[in-house]
């Protein structure tokens, strides 16, 4: 069983494909730490070598590449001084509405919830 950074890589999914399940590597990241360490992205995950598995949790967890845990405190303390600062970005975080300038009027149901009903509000009869 292959595991770097503390995630268990899928045992039927090519090495290219099972890097991508560590938080802060994707396609591309892939791609580049397979030419480093020479191994074959065709590879599955189950018929990895030991030295193979080494080599890649040499380059991920090692490497200069942050990963996991690193990256999401890294995340986490940026917005936290947004909202320490008083930005704009911060306060839309705080409040949970769209950072980025999306409309709020009629989209952003991911950010602000699902619909919300009225109390005592009577539907209309189906005719």
């Amino acid at each position: 069983m292959a595991r770097i950074a503390g995630i268990d890589l899928p045992r039927e999914k090519r090495v290219e494909v099972g890097l991508t399940y560590v938080y802060g590597i994707g396609p591309t990241r892939a791609k580049q730490i397979l030419e480093k360490t020479g191994v074959n992205p065709d590879t599955r995950v189950r018929d990895l070598a030991d030295s193979d598995v080494a080599k890649l949790r040499e380059a991920v967890v090692d490497g200069e590449y942050q990963v996991e845990g690193d990256l999401r405190r890294w995340e986490a303390m940026n917005i936290k001084r947004l909202m320490d600062i008083g930005s704009y970005r911060g306060r839309r975080h705080r409040a949970g509405l769209p950072v980025r300038g999306q409309r709020t009027q009629t989209n952003a149901r991911t950010r602000r919830g699902g619909k919300r009903t009225i109390a005592g509000k009577k539907k209309a009869p189906k005719k």
